[in-house]
């Protein structure tokens, strides 16, 4: 699944990819590592504003949530969706209709396992700086407090054979978006089979991926050491 992300470049140059404007400052600090169990801040595109990059917390809270203390407990099950079952499930079968959203990223994390031992890897495009995973959201309403938690999850998909290797317990990968197909994503007007067309486990050729440090989930998530190669 998808539980690590990263983002290697500043606003200013998130914001010149997606052509966009922020409700955001400007300027923030790299994110070599983003632990999605930690509930982060990430930069969002949604198809209710496609032209400008939201802040949303990584894990989605359904609508129909009714205290402060289930969304806790729910949320850590709504950081990945999967696209086979999206469609089904009550937590996403709204969101994944009517409110999609592309997650940027310059790079994500996975395990391979070999021998019981977990050996880190972390994956990128080879020529996209840049990319989009697939996402879908959700905006909850804390009815003591008033406080609205925009939350996503990121959708996966069956594994291609570059993610059937790294990935090889459970052989999923996120789902990515290419550039061409980004505004689709987030346009209002797709059908359940396009959807799931877009779905479809990413081009391998158009990727690449390299072993990192085994302490990195130790290391503060601005420092840049935890995405060299060892």
């Amino acid at each position: 699944m998808c539980f690590h992300n990263s983002m290697t470049k500043k606003a200013k140059a998130l914001l010149a990819r997606y052509q966009a404007k922020a409700n955001y400052q400007i300027e923030f600090e790299n994110v070599y590592h983003a632990n999605a169990f930690t509930y982060p801040l990430w930069s969002v595109l949604t198809n209710n504003k496609p032209d400008e990059l939201q802040m949303f917390r990584w894990g989605l809270i359904p609508k129909w949530i009714k205290t402060a203390e289930e969304a806790a407990k729910i949320r850590v099950n709504t950081l990945n969706a999967r696209s086979e079952t999206v469609f089904e499930k009550p937590s996403f079968k709204f969101s994944i209709t009517q409110k999609r959203c592309l997650i940027p990223s310059t790079g994500f994390f996975e395990w391979r396992d070999e021998n019981k031992k977990k050996i880190p890897y972390y994956i990128y495009l080879k020529d996209v700086e840049i990319f989009s995973l697939a996402g879908i959201y959700e905006n909850w309403t804390n009815k003591e407090t008033g406080e609205i938690i925009s939350g996503f999850s990121i959708l996966t998909c069956n594994a291609n054979s570059l993610m059937e290797f790294i990935h090889n317990s459970k052989k999923r990968m996120p789902v990515i978006i290419s550039p061409e197909n980004e505004k689709k994503w987030i346009s209002d007007n797709l059908q359940k089979n396009e959807i799931l067309e877009l779905c479809k486990p990413f081009d391998y050729n158009k990727m690449n991926a390299y072993v990192i440090s085994n302490d990195f989930l130790k290391k503060n998530y601005n420092d840049e050491s935890i995405i060299l190669p060892v």
